[in-house]
């Protein structure tokens, strides 16, 4: 099972920036479909973005052009930028991995390996 470690949550104001980065041990996060998720209590987990082992790359429909998701070799990380936040966007984070190299098709629960979220607050 494959350690994933979250950072960057935070607090800010509306209108703001965060950058969460995730860390994935024992994989390349270049040879598997990865993919940002939040969660509040009120709702179901949503998929916030995904990206592949080609680097093709999908977002939520509320995201719409605010967020970018990336990926880094070197630290074999990948990352959520995040601008223009809004309230709504308030959520425990989750980094997952999926075993294939592909997204299409995934639901969250074909994800094997889940980090512990970082928390991003955002206020009004």
């Amino acid at each position: 099972q494959a350690q994933l470690v979250e950072s960057g949550g935070g607090s800010v104001q509306a209108g703001g920036s965060l950058r969460l980065s995730c860390e994935l041990v024992e994989y390349s996060v270049y040879n598997h479909c990865m993919g940002w998720f939040r969660q509040t209590p009120e709702k179901e987990r949503e998929e916030v973005a995904t990206i592949d082992a080609l680097g093709r790359t999908t977002y939520g429909d509320f995201v719409k052009e605010r967020f970018t998701i990336s990926r880094d070799r070197s630290e074999n990380t990948v990352s959520l930028q995040m601008n223009s936040l809004k309230p709504e966007d308030t959520a425990m984070y989750y980094c997952a991995r999926h075993p294939r190299p592909y997204c299409y098709g995934s639901k969250y629960s074909d994800y094997v390996d889940w980090g512990r979220g970082t928390q991003v607050t955002v206020s009004s």
